[in-house]
């Protein structure tokens, strides 16, 4: 369902970035606007982004194999890092190099009727994307504060798609705004300043969905609900006395790996301590679906502590950030 839903939102907004990125190329190069310019260079690169995030989240759903035992889901993650880094290389960068052109060597704007017109129709285009965009992100927040939601969401699909299009209609007013003021007072100029607010704003949101994508690309956790959820099921079950450890990462939006530590109890048989595990799996499936792999290690309390207190002394590859004796002050975002 998550993965038709953002299909839904990329392909509008697919379908709606090429014909505005066509309309606004083409008013460009018939009136010499560089903000129109900047902002046909911005549908363009939306428009090859909405492709790469398709291909992500087709390559995101092959099955794993022998190569990727977890499966492919981090190959949509990487592939949102690569939007990021387009919407910063080829449009931001790209809106900045002709604004600052033109504003060395301005140039009046020929029929900047047209600009007007097409302008006008992709704020209404861009506009019914953006909407598409926003319902789908909407229930998918739940009611949440906007920034948190973001934030927590483990799809990026929708929220890529909303941002880029929110950065569209922004900048669609800063272009109206400067080839308006460059036509009644005579300042081409200022359609170049316009040209270079665009790629501003452009890097802006780059910026912020690189950050947004390389923490999940690099092993986010699932939310905290979600491992409050599993450690309470973990320590209800009937044969073990505690919970050693939890670790969570997401592979992809929809799929969770879960580690578990437990100290079972000593009277079980090992036959009985299996039992125990299976019955433990399928209760944590059964409340969170998205907990694909789950793999649990029988370990006693005190050896656990005092594996993790070397480990912890080390900073090795098992300890977090908040635990380790000198370690980083900065909070992490999430842990697993």
């Amino acid at each position: 369902m998550a993965a038709s839903t953002s299909k839904q939102v990329i392909f509008a907004a697919l379908a709606g970035n090429t014909a505005i990125a066509v309309t606004k190329f083409a008013a460009a190069l018939f009136t010499g606007s560089a903000a129109m310019m900047s902002e046909a260079i911005h549908s363009a690169v939306d428009t090859g982004n909405q492709v790469l995030l398709l291909i992500g989240l087709r390559r995101a759903a092959r099955p794993a194999s022998e190569t990727h035992p977890f499966g492919h889901g981090l190959q949509l993650y990487f592939y949102t890092f690569v939007v990021a880094i387009l919407i910063f290389g080829l449009g931001a960068l790209v809106s900045i190099l002709h604004g600052l052109q033109r504003i060395r060597a301005p140039e009046p704007i020929q029929n900047p009727w047209i600009n007007y017109l097409v302008l006008g129709l992709a704020v209404l285009f861009e506009g019914g994307s953006w909407w598409v965009a926003l319902k789908a992100f909407n229930r998918q927040r739940g009611g949440r504060p906007l920034l948190p939601a973001v934030r927590e969401s483990k799809d990026p699909t929708v929220f890529t798609v909303l941002f880029e299009d929110t950065a569209a209609l922004t900048g669609l007013v800063i272009a109206l705004i400067g080839v308006v003021a460059s036509h009644v007072f005579g300042l081409p100029v200022i359609d170049g300043v316009a040209s270079v607010a665009i790629g501003v704003v452009l890097a802006l949101t780059a910026g912020f969905l690189a950050f947004e994508s390389q923490s999940l690309l690099t092993g986010e956790a699932a939310d905290p609900a979600t491992r409050a959820g599993i450690a309470a099921i973990a320590r209800a079950e009937p044969g073990v006395d505690g919970l050693n450890d939890l670790r969570t990462m997401h592979f992809g939006p929809n799929e969770i790996l879960v580690a578990l530590s437990l100290d079972f109890d000593d009277r079980l048989s090992a036959g009985e301590v299996e039992a125990t595990v299976a019955r433990l799996e399928h209760r944590i499936r059964a409340a969170h679906p998205q907990a694909g792999r789950i793999y649990v290690e029988a370990q006693s309390l005190a050896s656990h502590a005092a594996v993790r207190a070397a480990v912890m002394a080390g900073g090795g590859p098992g300890a977090l950030v908040s635990d380790v004796p000198g370690g980083a002050t900065m909070t992490p975002r999430t842990t697993a």
